[in-house]
């Protein structure tokens, strides 16, 4: 799993962070979580293809969240893309088709994309044979959706367990993969015996939001936890008026939730020394690191 920061700024773009997006490579799936004005230059500034993206989940409807779609689809639909199930899926909070309609009448567009706009709420949205994912209601001025990406757990071959038994490849391996039992030479060989599970990695994504109880339920046993982080403490005050997290009360989800890493993104543009920021989150939680633009982390 491979995760790609587009943009890391809030509001307010900066010659060194453009809005906020975030892409997600998992095998043949390219997610990608908003879509502020200027991602598809993004795109191609870190060398993806736009025709990577298979889903595309939009926290909520604030500008900076979502002015790059229009732009994005159209070159999508110019470009002649397909994927696997020859559909682009977007999911929104309540509300998601009435400004998709807006923003893609709002100037004429010859669409030959087969576009599928879902409007969530709250629980498992998408499962299939590799991950899930759920959605979690933020608290922000708009309606707003966070979300945790799920990898299934995996089952590997022991293969010094297999070499020993003589079990050669094939399909008797792959059904001892599938956790079945086989029969090799007259004995039954179980996966217990031959097999070992990979744990799956969680990722969890908190945009825009004050403090609340879904913040702690995205965040939990995560193996990183990518989180908004507007203003500073000393700008509390700012923060729960707009209705944002400081730095601060990012570090204290991750710490009271576990997560293995927090990455901290969605950075008013007031802030030119980012060490401060930095340091203010170190001082409840480690292992944080501050996202900017192109930054990759592999998990």
């Amino acid at each position: 799993m491979e995760i790609t920061f587009l943009g890391t700024s809030a509001m307010v773009p900066t010659s060194e962070r453009n809005h906020s997006a975030l892409f997600i490579k998992y095998k043949n799936q390219g997610l990608l979580i908003d879509c502020g004005e200027g991602t598809q230059r993004q795109f191609k500034q870190f060398k993806i293809p736009l025709t990577k993206i298979t889903k595309i989940f939009i926290t909520h409807w604030h500008g900076d969240h979502t002015l790059g779609l229009p732009g994005l689809l159209q070159t999508l639909s110019a470009s002649e893309y397909s994927n696997k199930e020859n559909l682009l899926e977007i999911y929104g909070p309540k509300g998601t088709k009435k400004y998709f309609d807006l923003m893609i009448g709002a100037f004429p567009f010859d669409c030959k994309l087969d576009i599928k706009v879902k409007e969530i709420n709250k629980g498992k949205i998408i499962e299939n044979k590799d991950i899930i994912i759920e959605a979690f209601p933020l608290e922000h001025s708009v309606q707003t959706i966070g979300y945790k990406i799920i990898e299934k757990d995996r089952i590997r071959i022991d293969t010094k367990a297999v070499k020993k038994l003589g079990i050669p490849e094939g399909p008797l391996l792959g059904k001892l993969q599938e956790n079945k039992s086989i029969t090799y030479k007259g004995k039954k060989i179980s996966p217990k015996n031959t097999t070992y599970v990979v744990k799956g990695k969680k990722i969890g994504i908190i945009s825009d939001t004050v403090q609340c109880k879904n913040c702690l339920e995205i965040a939990k046993d995560t193996d990183l936890l990518i989180c908004e982080a507007t203003f500073m403490e000393n700008e509390k005050d700012k923060a729960a008026s707009y209705k944002h997290l400081t730095i601060k009360q990012a570090a204290l989800i991750a710490h009271t939730s576990e997560t293995k890493k927090l990455v901290l993104t969605h950075f008013s543009q007031r802030y030119k020394d980012k060490s401060e920021l930095e340091n203010e989150a170190k001082d409840v939680y480690d292992d944080v690191v501050l996202a900017f633009d192109g930054m990759k982390i592999k998990l």
